[in-house]
């Protein structure tokens, strides 16, 4: 198994310098292929009206995290006790999964302006449409990890008259954890996505309002500037969720040790 990891360092060098090489044939287009600016800004355009917005954009981005936060969390809440629910009592699971996929099928823009009839322009309407669309990869992963435990210890568990609690503590709670967190980290990028979705269609501040005027203005340098930071919060939620994956199972820490020696 080592040779599998022997390059791994490479690729990951490659990565960036790919990265780079694209960033600087945009800069070149930019530059010398007599694309206007205002159709397409440059990278050095970008950062540097980044840089010269920021202040402006900080109470923006406070407005959207906060958001992106609330919703995130009462997702998690609401993911935990609906995926307990289908686990425990499966004629639950057999009337609510088909609902929760067909949710998927509704576009959210389509969504957000109902909610913002619904719950007028403050937070709530955009906090709604963050649960919207985190609520599904959350659901969705924790219900197949809950069905993926090892159905020997199940059995197991049964013939020492466990507990329903206590197979869930054992068996079940450690053997969903991994499928809990890749859904997880998919809702945590959908969540700034998703209060940004919902200041689109109204509100005072945050990134989407913020957008949506520079759009208006043609200030294409500050949109993707807001981008930018749209990217790194996502990104860091993103990492966030590896970090608390890889304190609250330290068994897979152990596997990955053994199969790197």
């Amino acid at each position: 198994m080592k040779n599998g990891y022997r390059y791994k360092p490479t690729y990951k060098i490659a990565a960036v310098i790919f990265q780079f090489i694209l960033i600087f044939l945009w800069q070149i287009a930019v530059d010398r292929g007599g694309i206007p600016k205002y159709i397409l800004p440059s990278p050095k355009d970008i950062v540097v009206t980044f840089f010269r917005i920021l202040p402006q954009l900080k109470p923006h981005i406070y407005i959207t995290l906060e958001e992106a936060m609330i919703g995130f969390l009462i997702s998690i809440v609401f993911s935990i006790v609906i995926a307990l629910l289908m686990d425990n009592i499966k004629i639950i699971k057999a009337c609510i999964y088909p609902i929760l996929v067909i949710s998927q099928t509704i576009p959210t823009i389509a969504l957000a302006p109902i909610f913002i009839i619904w719950f007028g322009f403050g937070i709530l309407p955009k906090v709604i449409t963050v649960v919207l669309v985190c609520f599904f990869p959350i659901v969705i992963s924790l219900v197949d990890g809950l069905d993926s435990a090892d159905k020997d210890m199940l059995n197991l568990m049964d013939i020492m008259k466990a507990s329903k609690i206590q197979k869930f503590i054992y068996v079940k709670f450690p053997s969903c954890l991994g499928s809990f967190f890749s859904g997880l980290r998919i809702a945590a990028t959908y969540s700034i996505m998703g209060a940004i979705i919902g200041e689109w269609l109204g509100g005072e501040k945050g990134l989407g309002i913020f957008m949506v005027r520079a759009k208006n203005a043609y200030a294409l340098d500050q949109i993707f500037a807001a981008i930018i930071v749209v990217i790194v919060l996502s990104m860091s939620l993103f990492l966030f969720m590896y970090v608390l994956q890889y304190i609250f199972m330290p068994w897979q820490r152990k596997d990955k040790e053994n199969i790197n020696n």
